[in-house]
């Protein structure tokens, strides 16, 4: 299959131009082969990478890549696993729906693919957690085939090379028409990277350095004087605030109250310090305790917890409290030593609620 070019917009070079320049320059990542073998990464090496990967940074990632795959060095040890497991290791990265996907995926390709990663986009986008994106990494890095994967580095760079002044993200639809007409028979899965790299190196949001870019003869947006100013954007819409409150209730061991929160929905299956609903408007403490896991007498600590969502900003007021004996077997959820709090399943979010809950 030759690129996808018209007469009317003959092929950019940019293949010939960056896969010598990433030769010299990938940035060396746990999950990547070295440029230029001719070897193909591993296939389960990939996908979890790319899972990590989305909406997360190359350095937030690398422990967590290392720690998955020394516990779980194939796909069919990571289905045998625990959800709890993986969601306690998962802890920290975020988007939590994607841990579960990860381990509905594994499941899916150990019990009903003998353990092997299918090779085409089209089958890869059938498995639990893989959209357009990662199916098509996967294919190119893993598996050698002709791919075109558009990330956010990507998006940036071939913005700028064509110049697309159309704001994301109603740009999308052309930015993939042009970056097929990128993507080279031989070596995608090296160009592929080669574009991340650019991206995330030398093509870079602000201030990008376009004098030392192996690709500034062919980018229009830097012929035009432009390339700073792209991708334009379309404004944002504003993000609303959600109120609630947490209740860090220990019993007379010094053990913690968690609960498991329900597998679907914003973090799902992760453990929590018991809450309330987060509500659009600001509840008065009285109605906050309305929702406490046990009657006990609550102290409100000084200031909130805050954190902010892809849909919304959160402020959770913190009340702590200790349990009788005879309240304890009341409770609903989980009793945890406090030296074990590291180890559970809680998000950032509740990380910040222990923090502040163990002040003063």
């Amino acid at each position: 299959m030759k690129n996808r070019a018209t007469p009317d917009t003959p092929a950019k070079p940019v293949a010939a131009k960056l896969l010598p320049w990433y030769g010299r320059h990938a940035r060396v990542l746990p999950w990547r082969q070295a440029p230029g073998k001719g070897k193909h990464a591993d296939p389960y090496a990939v996908w979890l990478s790319e899972i990590m990967l989305q909406q997360t940074t190359v350095a937030a990632v690398g422990k967590y890549f290392r720690d998955f795959l020394q516990r779980w060095p194939t796909v069919n040890d990571l289905a045998a696993a625990p959800i709890d497991d993986v969601m306690k290791r998962w802890a920290g990265l975020g988007y939590y729906s994607r841990a579960r996907n990860l381990h509905a995926c594994a499941v899916t390709v150990a019990n009903e693919y003998g353990g092997n990663f299918p090779d085409t986009e089209e089958t890869l986008q059938k498995l639990p957690g893989i959209g357009p994106y990662t199916a098509a990494a996967i294919a190119a890095l893993a598996f050698g085939k002709r791919a075109t994967v558009i990330d956010g580095n990507v998006d940036r760079v071939v913005t700028r090379l064509f110049a697309i002044e159309t704001p994301l993200p109603l740009s999308k639809p052309e930015i993939r028409e042009k970056a097929e007409t990128l993507t080279p028979d031989k070596r995608a899965g090296d160009f592929a990277q080669a574009m991340m790299d650019l991206g995330a190196t030398i093509c870079t949001p602000k201030s990008p350095s376009c004098m030392i870019c192996p690709l500034t003869d062919v980018c229009d947006a830097y012929a035009k004087g432009i390339a700073e100013t792209l991708p334009r954007r379309a404004p944002k819409k504003p993000r609303p605030t959600r109120y609630g409150a947490c209740f860090y209730v220990t019993r007379p061991d010094g053990a913690v109250l968690l609960r498991k929160r329900v597998a679907k929905g914003l973090l799902g299956g992760m453990m929590e310090v018991p809450t309330t609903p987060w509500v659009e408007a600001q509840t008065p403490d009285a109605d906050h305790l309305e929702h406490a896991p046990l009657n006990t007498k609550w102290k409100k600590r000084i200031g909130v917890v805050e954190h902010t969502f892809t849909h919304f900003h959160l402020v959770l007021t913190v009340f702590v409290g200790e349990a009788g004996a005879r309240e304890v077997g009341k409770a609903t959820g989980i009793w945890t030593g406090e030296d074990e709090l590291e180890g559970e399943a809680l998000p950032s979010l509740m990380r910040k609620v222990v923090a502040l809950a163990s002040e003063g």
